[in-house]
């Protein structure tokens, strides 16, 4: 049996004293949809950031396509497929909504010329051709959503990190951003999903993790987390 696309072991990561994950161990199979949900300080961003590098590690394992990633730095984890949405967006404010979509493909360019791949997002979001040339920064906060999920279309990574893509959004931009990524999971990519949209998400994803206080404390499958009451009101305080 082939070794999951991701697998974190036994991770642990401080901010000096305060010790932010505690042992945190999970996996996606390729094409897997995961979530991980719990409250405002439960350490969600710092496993993400830790999955990319961008934190270090003081103990655990991170494997990603079977390789163990220590030491590799994030730029070098984009080159081989990943790509990490970051919670606000994680957009280039004082670049055009091209030259933040060029980045994104110049990382890890496709078999596409990048001006196919600009036609792949003009489908999907025909306003973000409206904006090719204006400052992302500029952007409303559903429009750079909007831009933040193109780059996945031009990037077309192998493991999709994703930090609360609703937050600040209205509903109908909620229903959007899930819109697009049922489309990527409809391609076969893995995605390990952070949100506090707890039905959605669940409803969404194939499994589904509860951290708490930087702990594992309950997973199963997206529908058995999602119907079981005990675990959304007491670990998630959703009724």
């Amino acid at each position: 049996m082939s070794e999951p696309q991701l697998l974190v072991t036994d991770l642990h990561v401080a901010y000096g004293p305060i010790k932010a994950l505690r042992g945190v161990t999970l996996q996606a199979n390729e094409g897997q949809t995961i979530a991980v949900l719990g409250a405002n300080g439960s350490g969600k961003t710092t496993l993400l950031r830790a999955i990319s590098n961008m934190l270090a590690r003081q103990q655990g394992s991170v494997r990603i396509n079977g390789a163990d990633t220590s030491g590799v730095r994030p730029h070098q984890l984009v080159r081989e497929g990943l790509l990490h949405v970051p919670e606000g967006r994680g957009t280039i404010g004082r670049l055009t909504v091209r030259e933040n979509l060029r980045l994104a493909y110049d990382l890890r360019p496709t078999e596409l010329s990048f001006e196919a791949a600009l036609e792949l997002v003009f489908a999907r979001f025909p306003r973000m051709k409206e904006r090719l040339g204006q400052l992302a920064g500029s952007l409303s906060g559903g429009e750079q959503q909007m831009l933040t999920l193109a780059r996945a279309i031009v990037n077309r990574p192998r493991l999709l990190l994703v930090d609360e893509p609703s937050l600040g959004l209205s509903p109908v931009m909620v229903d959007e951003a899930f819109s697009v990524l049922r489309e990527f999971q409809a391609a076969s990519m893995t995605i390990l999903i952070v949100e506090q949209n707890v039905r959605k998400t669940l409803s969404f994803a194939h499994q589904g993790y509860i951290l708490r206080q930087g702990q594992i404390v309950a997973s199963g499958s997206g529908a058995e987390l999602l119907h079981d009451p005990a675990i959304l009101s007491h670990y998630l305080g959703a009724g």
